[in-house]
């Protein structure tokens, strides 16, 4: 119902034209709507089922279960419009860069021009995000909200977290080891409460690599490209290992445990850190598929 909203207002009071108004009446809409659904839910079961009237806890657990269903509302509209403006934003920032090298194609050398288009392909390839990452975790937030609260709160701030990592430092182009790795530490949260005793992580980094640098969301994306080819088992699961050797490298490896139906290529990945460390540095990603094993190496700038 949220995203149904969301997509109704866009068409009618876009984010862009009337921000404030937009906010008030999508807020005022979705309580309304969530408190009509409960009202019909509490008389259909109070009067025409009959129930026995409720007692003094079962009061106090509906009204809980009220508050929780209308935060839940909020935070999946919160994140659905943050995945929006997103867009929004990765759409606009690539269109000025085109129009800027348009602008330049006849006043500027052959190589300043090739300088412009440089600049322009890096800033589309940190713009590249996968904003379907936001709905990956929102099943999972509202099922803890109601079965543990704790965890829930836990989950919701490491999310936060996350997501302020997409934000901001994707437009950089370079960022420290420790940067990523706290970021990291983040997101490896969430996605061990998504899948629980299904994936295993190693990381071993020397402290002294600390303070060199690499393209933001590297290692999400090889932990990403991981999970979208291979199944996740209890009994079996998937191991990801990440160290640094002294050659000023980190290495991702993790084993094989091909899916029976083959995962569909997404537009981030393998290609992205690619294209990225072209455009940052002469040093190259290291990639080798074996009999068991699937590894990349990385290597991180000065």
């Amino acid at each position: 119902m949220s995203l149904y909203l969301d997509s109704k207002l866009n068409s009618k009071i876009p984010w862009t034209s009337k921000p404030l108004k937009r906010l008030i009446i999508q807020i005022i809409i979705q309580i309304i709507g969530v408190l009509t659904v409960i009202v019909i839910l509490d008389t259909i079961i109070l009067h025409i089922i009959d129930f026995n009237p409720p007692t003094k806890e079962e009061l106090r657990g509906f009204y809980q279960w009220v508050i929780a269903t209308i935060l839940i509302v909020l935070m999946i509209s919160s994140f659905s419009t943050g995945a929006f403006l997103l867009q929004n934003w990765k759409t606009t920032a690539i269109e000025a860069a085109e129009h800027k090298l348009k602008a330049t194609e006849f006043e500027l050398k052959a190589t300043q021009q090739k300088q412009v288009a440089a600049e322009a392909e890096l800033q589309a390839l940190r713009l590249q995000l996968d904003t379907h990452f936001v709905f990956n975790n929102l099943s999972v937030l509202s099922e803890l909200i109601l079965e543990d609260q704790q965890l829930g709160y836990d989950y919701a701030e490491n999310f936060t977290k996350v997501y302020r990592y997409l934000l901001v430092n994707s437009k950089k182009n370079l960022i420290t080891v420790e940067e990523e790795l706290k970021f990291l530490n983040s997101y490896l949260f969430l996605i061990k409460n998504r899948i629980g005793q299904g994936i295993v992580f190693e990381i071993n980094i020397d402290k002294e690599k600390l303070s060199l640098k690499l393209p933001p969301l590297s290692l999400q994306l090889l932990i990403e490209n991981a999970l979208k080819h291979n199944r996740t088992l209890s009994d079996n699961p998937l191991k990801v290992k990440i160290y640094s050797t002294n050659q000023d490298e980190l290495i991702v490896v993790n084993n094989l445990l091909p899916l029976i139906a083959k995962a569909q290529s997404a537009s981030v990945g393998l290609n992205n850190i690619t294209n990225r460390y072209a455009l940052v540095s002469n040093k190259k990603p290291y990639i080798k598929k074996g009999k068991d094993t699937f590894t990349v190496k990385i290597p991180i700038i000065k």
